[in-house]
């Protein structure tokens, strides 16, 4: 079992998200991940570039694995681009950089003129950059005149000795399905209704193609503070990214996407899906359930506001030495 650290650039600044990565490494996390948007969930927010901040992070640590969770393929990003930006960083920060790739959100794609399409239309989005990006990796010359996508004898000139593992952001069966076929792991949120199923239908899947299991990344989003209702306020702003209907539909206003999802959740509700809590017990106790789900990565997204490098060190200190001490049985 390995433990990420989840970097909100909706939150934090990119500097301050910097000395967080160190402190996460200093913790013991083996991984280090970051948000990948243009825009926050709720306003007034943080939202740096994430590529740019993730090869600081890389020279700025020496041991943790690194890359976003995850970068859509869509208006902001050509997947030819993203092949390029993570071929690159690979090479140089060799074995310590990863891909997360998803199908995005308006919140980050219409700013740039993008008709944001239907589930469909955004699942065949991503399936069409996973293919490019694959052939590109592949040393390819891709031309290509695709539904979202054209290409033009483009090719990658710069490719590492090997290449970075490609983990897909699935939160329904389909994308599961397409995870499995284009993938190097499976990344979804830590939902005990929706990810064993999830899980199953990607394992089975990669069975049929007959390609190892992968990575199985399960993301959790917890905030620890000096008392319960520290923690709770600190975080509050992330009720902003709950409602799911953000991941599908047009919502692109960060403000009324946080005014909606105050009037729609409640605060024992968003307790329910986040690990809300003072006590480094209770924050064992509930990763350990994400454990159990079947995760082979347990991916911490900290939104610990009240107190985010006190956070770090009660990880460290308490909740991560626990959490290793007797690994969950399969």
């Amino acid at each position: 079992m390995r433990y990420f650290y989840g970097c909100a650039h909706e939150q934090f600044r990119p500097s301050a998200l910097l000395r967080h990565a160190q402190l996460a490494e200093e913790a013991g996390f083996d991984g280090v991940y970051c948000s990948d948007h243009f825009q926050p969930w709720w306003e007034p927010g943080e939202s740096g570039q994430a590529w740019v901040w993730i090869g600081a992070a890389a020279q700025a640590t020496s041991r943790p694995m690194i890359g976003p969770a995850v970068t859509p393929a869509l208006e902001r990003y050509h997947p030819a681009l993203v092949a390029q930006a993570f071929a690159t960083l690979e090479e140089m920060f060799p074995g310590r950089i990863f891909l997360g790739l998803g199908s995005g959100e308006s919140l980050n794609e219409t700013p740039f003129g993008c008709d944001w399409p239907d589930g469909e239309g955004q699942l065949a989005a991503m399936t069409e950059a996973l293919t490019i990006i694959r052939r590109l990796w592949a040393g390819e010359t891709v031309t290509g005149n695709g539904r979202f996508f054209r290409t033009r004898e483009a090719k990658l000139h710069t490719l590492p000795d090997r290449l970075p593992p490609l983990y897909v952001s699935a939160f329904h069966p389909e994308a599961a399905k397409v995870a499995a076929r284009y993938g190097d792991g499976l990344w979804t949120l830590a939902d005990p209704a929706a990810a064993p199923d999830l899980i199953e239908i990607y394992r089975n899947e990669r069975e049929e193609l007959g390609k190892p299991e992968g990575e199985i990344i399960l993301q959790a989003m917890v905030a620890w503070g000096p008392d319960d209702e520290a923690a709770l306020e600190g975080a509050r702003v992330w009720k902003g990214a709950q409602p799911p209907e953000y991941y599908v539909d047009d919502w692109h206003d960060p403000a009324a996407m946080y005014e909606h999802a105050e009037e729609t959740m409640s605060d024992g509700e968003y307790r329910e899906k986040a690990i809300i809590s003072a006590d480094p017990a209770e924050h064992v106790r509930r990763l350990r359930e994400v454990e159990e789900l079947g995760a082979t990565i347990v991916a911490v997204m900290n939104c610990s506001g009240a107190d985010i490098e006190g956070s770090i060190r009660v990880y460290g200190e308490q909740v991560l030495p626990e959490l290793k001490r007797v690994p969950v049985e399969r």
